[in-house]
């Protein structure tokens, strides 16, 4: 490796990380280390002719990077570890052997763009991709981002919800579970425009809650009052703005246009 300091610290990582359960703490703290020293040995953002074991090393210590990031729940670090691979995956693919973390983490980063409503971007790196487009749907990594992409088009929403218990890899859990606040506060809102009230157990069906706590803690977010006696939520009511019309300036308008139709003609 490009320093023995770095190799040390390389190797707690790895412990801490592959610690059941990891030590987040400790992992944080060594990558933030780890990334100094990458810049000083200019293996963070290579350039040029590099020792290849070296940039290897840089690689893992990334990825790790980008699961840490999510079970830390810290996305724009997750974020800005993926950009920091995106030139280990594209630059130096033909000269570092595979990457078994490599699809993973592209899968990650699928699913974050459908969090964000970036489809046309989703689109555009699923293109991108090293795969062939006969391999989408064969690589587990890939093909679930492309089922909750689809069903979310569809408004499938109860496919999104069952797709938590296949997701390929644990981390893939929180952004589905991501993309389930987002449909649940979407079908909330058509509840309080279709709805004056619902039986509490409705209201769990529609929004996918599996406890009353959980429904209970959402229906406080959204200010709905909720009387456990009669097992029913009665929706805020919003108070619209009434806009007058003004009916007699449009009967004008219309009658005047009705005389330059019937000059025309």
């Amino acid at each position: 490796m490009a320093s023995h300091k770095l190799a040390t610290l390389y190797k707690e990582l790895q412990r801490a990380f592959d610690a059941r359960p990891s030590d987040l703490k400790k992992c944080g703290t060594l990558l933030a280390q780890l990334k100094v020293g990458l810049i000083e040995a200019g293996l963070l953002i290579p350039q040029g002719e590099a020792n290849l074991q070296d940039l290897v090393v840089a690689r893992d210590i990334l990825e790790i990077g980008v699961f840490w990031s999510i079970r830390a729940q810290d996305i724009p670090s997750f974020d800005r570890y993926f950009s920091q691979l995106y030139t280990f995956y594209t630059d130096y693919r033909s000269s570092l052997p595979p990457s078994k973390r490599e699809f993973p983490v592209r899968g990650l980063n699928l699913i974050r763009l459908l969090t964000q409503n970036r489809i046309a971007d989703f689109h555009t790196t699923l293109e991108s991709l090293p795969l062939p487009a006969d391999e989408i749907n064969t690589n587990p990594y890939i093909r679930h981002p492309v089922n909750l992409e689809r069903w979310l088009m569809e408004g499938s929403y109860s496919k999104v919800w069952n797709a938590r218990e296949e997701a390929p890899a644990e981390e893939y859990k929180f952004f589905v579970d991501s993309l389930m606040g987002t449909i649940r506060n979407e079908i909330a809102s058509c509840e309080e425009s279709a709805y004056e009230s619902l039986p509490l157990k409705d209201a769990a069906t529609l929004l996918f809650f599996t406890s009353q706590s959980g429904l209970l803690k959402f229906a406080q977010q959204r200010g709905w009052q909720v009387d456990l006696t009669a097992g029913l939520i009665t929706f805020a009511k919003k108070n619209d703005e009434l806009v007058e019309i003004p009916k007699e300036k449009l009967i004008a308008a219309n009658l005047a246009y009705a005389r330059e139709l019937e000059q025309i003609v």
